[in-house]
């Protein structure tokens, strides 16, 4: 079996639309698609992704055979296209990657873990690398360093005037002791 590093390397070795080489997203969605190849994350095969958009991301980003990534049932969240909208309207505008990380995004919050886990990213570095790239004025809101699901949900909610907010909840939380320890990966 291989490892999050080849894979990545692997994906990042192929040939790549101008666009696709400049982005600093290609390496997110590396270690992205790395990790649902690896079966990690809350995500299905199509990434949370309608399927021109992710055969745009494939033969502009990584061009020649799609890996086999693994499905799985992703909860339904009502809340998806709010989530995408929001993060979009924070939008860097500079490369196509934005909007396809913006669903990704949104499909991940589904998930039962900390956001940068859902997406199966290698860590939680990734996933702010990835707001702060594609989503900066979102991301530079969050000056207390909250947790990422926690901050998006906190938004979503002031947005949309909703006072009891169908954020994640510490108590059903399989992270829980590591949200209330000191931040190690």
């Amino acid at each position: 079996m291989q490892d999050r590093a080849a894979i990545v390397s692997q994906l990042l070795s192929r040939p790549a639309s101008s666009e696709a080489l400049a982005d600093p997203n290609r390496l997110i969605l590396a270690s992205l698609i790395a990790g649902r190849f690896l079966g990690e994350g809350a995500l299905d095969a199509s990434l949370g992704l309608d399927q021109k958009n992710l055969d745009d991301l494939w033969s502009s980003y990584f061009r020649g055979r799609k890996l086999e990534l693994p499905d799985q049932a992703t909860d339904e969240l009502l809340e998806r296209q709010d989530l995408a909208k929001l993060l979009l309207s924070y939008r860097a505008c500079r490369f196509a990657s934005e909007i396809w990380l913006a669903a990704i995004t949104a499909q991940a919050c589904a998930g039962k873990r900390h956001l940068w886990r859902d997406l199966g990213l290698a860590s939680r570095a990734e996933l702010s690398a990835l707001l702060f790239n594609a989503f900066p004025e979102f991301a530079k809101q969050n000056t207390g360093d909250m947790r990422w699901k926690k901050f998006l949900y906190r938004l979503y909610c002031i947005s949309e005037g909703i006072y009891v907010c169908p954020s994640p909840s510490c108590a059903e939380c399989g992270d829980r002791d590591r949200c209330f320890a000191p931040e190690t990966d």
